[in-house]
């Protein structure tokens, strides 16, 4: 394993209309961040310069045509098109959504090519983006169909992580999509991911209970009792460490978090809101359990403060160290496992 090897870091430039060009060209005016990756931008020339321009943003870039030409040490813009489309700031326009998905579309392929090693993508809007051939809610979705695995939608930090049961799904919802399969299958992506992506060995895991109070014994629904309960008993008696359904109204509030490795949650906003208050800003939305590395900042595409210059690229950039580390930790994960007398270097 090439330890001082520099990442090519594929990027795709989410809404032209959002703060998405803002944060990825404030990241990489620090030249320090390539001292250890590439950035490789999915765009056009065009684009990023009337960006750069335009937020006074002091970044140097090179154009090429294609992966064949990225240069090692540089800010590379690969030109996706080659038209100018109109930046309309804080607009959710038919043609900023479609220019996002090329994007994403080319950044995709080039890391199913393995001709970059990395995905890092700036935020969509999920509305704008719906198209003939484009019928997902957000990247997940797309990423779920396009890479091999089984996709888990897990916002991290060194401290905290918080996986889904469901993600993009209306709460009406919810109870019915959850299954002992589906339990089952995300507690085992998340084992899979603690291990390999963050070298944890054996993890603790927890689970949120479906209804308030985890269902009070039936007398909130009984979900939690008829579902959750016996997949619990059931993994931990396999020799998962897999604890709960825990109440999720008191969970993070009394610090119940900090003894586990990871919390998956039953709906998105039960396990966001609670992962974003606590580390908003510095969060990462990492796409866990499939064949390639995938990470995005915790925030959207900030219409409201699109082009006025006020973007915080903390969590754009916190997701560039995310993705590096992980497919760092991936790599060495694979070498160890080759030799089982090696899997006690693993942490813990």
């Amino acid at each position: 394993m090439q330890e001082n090897k520099k990442i090519k870091v594929g990027i795709s430039i989410g809404d032209l209309n959002g703060v998405g060009c803002e944060v990825v060209l404030k990241t990489f005016a620090d030249s320090r961040m390539l001292d250890f990756c590439t950035p490789v931008i999915f765009a056009s020339n065009k684009v990023i310069s009337f960006q750069k321009n335009h937020l006074k943003i002091p970044v140097n870039f090179t154009g090429v045509r294609n992966a064949s030409g990225i240069v090692e040490g540089k800010v590379n813009v690969i030109n996706v098109w080659t038209e100018a489309p109109d930046v309309l700031f804080g607009e959710a326009t038919a043609e900023s959504g479609s220019y996002a998905i090329k994007s994403l579309r080319a950044a995709v392929k080039a890391l199913k090519n393995q001709e970059v090693d990395v995905l890092v993508t700036a935020p969509i809007n999920k509305n704008n983006i719906q198209a003939a051939d484009f019928k997902f809610p957000g990247h997940t979705d797309y990423l779920a169909e396009e890479l091999e695995g089984d996709s888990l939608m897990f916002m991290v930090t060194d401290g905290l992580k918080v996986g889904l049961l469901t993600d993009h799904v209306a709460v009406k919802d919810v109870a019915a999509m959850i299954s002992p399969e589906l339990i089952k299958n995300k507690i085992l992506t998340i084992k899979k991911s603690l291990q390999q992506d963050f070298g944890i060995n054996k993890p603790k895991i927890a689970l949120l209970g479906i209804n308030p109070h985890s269902g009070d014994n039936g007398v909130i629904g009984n979900e939690d009792d008829k579902v959750v309960k016996p997949v619990i008993r059931e993994m931990f008696a396999d020799g998962h460490l897999v604890y709960g359904p825990y109440a999720a109204d008191s969970f993070f509030g009394s610090d119940g978090h900090k003894n586990f490795d990871a919390i998956l949650a039953a709906y998105h906003d039960q396990g966001l809101i609670p992962f974003k208050t606590l580390s908003f800003g510095m969060g990462v939305n990492f796409t866990a359990g499939l064949s390639r590395v995938r990470t995005s900042p915790d925030h959207g595409t900030a219409f409201e403060i699109a082009g006025t210059g006020k973007a915080d690229a903390g969590s754009f950039k916190e997701s560039v160290f995310k993705a590096i580390q992980i497919h760092r930790n991936r790599m060495e994960y694979k070498e160890l496992t080759k030799n089982p007398l090696q899997k006690q270097r693993l942490k813990r």
